[in-house]
């Protein structure tokens, strides 16, 4: 794949006069800037037609991060390194992958490594559970996440798992995210998805006070009761409390980054919901 001719200096100074989205804050002892990006998913149809376009507008929006998800898996590691230039070249960061299938098994874990070094990617997310019938079988999974968790640590990077509302359904009398983050070593990243936390009535705030340092990334996907509305809402228009859930993970749930995601857009509508997630970001900001 080619990349743009995009200068990474000229883009750099534009961006940071027009969109000063990171906050800097005091958390656990230190300043720091949290950026905030976008979950590549949301822009699924656009990026299977044009992976460098698709990245390069993105990046022009304003957003700060991307978040490649389990296609990138396969990759050569010549494509990675043309992505890595992209990035580069566009001034912005892949902090995380969202994995599935053979990237989150022992042997394929390889693989995802490699790819993730070269894009610069520091966490290897597991992006959903395989078929777990029992409580053991998740507790099986948390296992094998601070194994992982464990053979990343030497390498400057860790894992982590990203939540749907499966885990927060009842099953054998307990929730599959308080087995996983009781089950999991510390350094075992508990990604965020808030919108599937809201839809089935988990209170999002108690979830990040209890699990404090271990929310690194938040996905920033806002969910509405009623007709019609479900993911089909943007980002801030949905029923999550986000000022609350913004306060609670940067006092206290150790957030590096968040990454905003839209689950449903109308069709051909995909870039133009992402810059409506962003404006709306920036007025909750404000």
């Amino acid at each position: 794949m080619k990349t743009p001719p995009v200068s990474r200096r000229s883009f750099l100074a534009a961006s940071a006069a027009a969109f000063p989205l990171a906050r800097t804050l005091t958390s656990f002892g230190q300043s720091r800037k949290i950026p905030v990006g976008l979950e590549l998913y949301s822009v699924r149809t656009e990026y299977g037609l044009d992976l460098p376009g698709t990245v390069t507008k993105v990046a022009k929006m304003g957003y700060e991060v991307v978040e490649f998800w389990a296609p990138y898996y396969d990759w050569t590691p010549a494509q990675a390194k043309d992505v890595r230039k992209l990035l580069d070249d566009l001034g912005i960061r892949c902090n995380s992958t969202h994995n599935s299938g053979t990237a989150v098994t022992p042997e394929g874990l390889k693989k995802a490594i490699e790819l993730n070094q070269i894009i610069g990617s520091k966490y290897i997310i597991q992006a959903s559970a395989p078929p777990a019938r029992s409580i053991d079988d998740w507790k099986q999974l948390a296992a094998k996440l601070t194994s992982f968790s464990d053979q990343l640590k030497p390498l400057g990077m860790g894992t982590g798992y990203h939540n749907h509302e499966v885990e927060w359904r009842l099953l054998e009398g307990q929730r599959p995210m308080d087995v996983l983050a009781a089950n999991t070593s510390k350094d075992v990243v508990l990604q965020f998805d808030v919108g599937t936390c809201v839809e089935v009535g988990a209170d999002p705030i108690a979830w990040i006070n209890v699990n404090p340092g271990r929310i690194k990334s938040v996905h920033c996907k806002d969910w509405g009761a009623g007709q019609e509305r479900g993911y089909n809402v943007a980002f801030g228009e949905g029923d999550a409390p986000w000022l609350k859930i913004f306060d609670a993970v940067e006092k206290t749930g150790g957030i590096e980054y968040y990454l905003i995601e839209q689950e449903r857009s109308p069709p051909g509508q995909e870039f133009a919901m992402a810059e409506k997630c962003l404006a709306n970001w920036r007025k909750l900001r404000a």
